[in-house]
């Protein structure tokens, strides 16, 4: 699913025939890049490439003062109906991710105690600053946030404080999860017996 196309469909949709330009002050203005996979860099590439689908067209060309002109495109039904798909389909989704922290944990045997925590708790450090960047944002977006806006910032606060917790819970059982002198992904004693008595049957 592309959140870039299901944005550029969402904001013409809502707010009429646009230019590139106003496309994109209005994921700036919104901190799309904040709260989404979106790169506002991509939106023009995209525009070009879903007015060839048909998805948008170009309903006039305005130019103002020395400016270059500026194409001005508008959703097509062809769009409209796959603003309805995309946006079905992201709602229905509660697929979870893979986080490559957890692959890379799984990897990392050749480390040891001290150097591990030193990197969980250095990634600790930044979602804590995160989540305090996200609750000043919060609080400075409150007078200005509509309908289910809200829920879209708290959505981001729950998911932070949740990593955060499991940072800390992993900080906490490095030391049993490693045993004495261990390191991650490195089979217990007991473990290797098994395989050692698996692999002389």
């Amino acid at each position: 699913m592309s959140s870039t196309r299901l944005f550029i469909l969402g904001a013409l949709a809502r707010r009429g025939p646009m230019h590139g330009h106003q496309i994109r002050q209005s994921a700036q203005t919104d901190r799309t890049e904040l709260w989404t996979d979106i790169k506002v860099g991509s939106l023009y590439g995209a525009l070009h490439r879903m007015e060839a689908e048909g998805v948008i067209e170009t309903v006039r060309t305005e130019q103002q003062g020395n400016l270059p002109a500026r194409t001005v495109y508008a959703i097509t039904e062809d769009g409209g109906l796959e603003l309805e798909s995309l946006r079905e389909a992201a709602l229905r989704d509660t697929r979870l991710r893979p986080d490559p922290v957890d692959l890379a944990l799984q990897l990392s045997s050749d480390m040891g105690e001290g150097e591990l925590r030193a990197v969980i708790e250095d990634r600790h450090r930044k979602l804590t600053a995160e989540l305090q960047t996200w609750r000043r944002l919060r609080e400075a977006a409150t007078p200005h946030l509509r309908g289910l806006e809200p829920l879209g910032f708290d959505h981001t606060l729950v998911r932070l404080r949740a990593e955060i917790t499991w940072h800390e819970t992993l900080l906490e059982e490095l030391p049993r999860l490693l045993g004495a002198g261990g390191s991650p992904g490195t089979p217990s004693g007991d473990e290797e017996n098994e395989e050692n008595e698996g692999g002389e049957a």
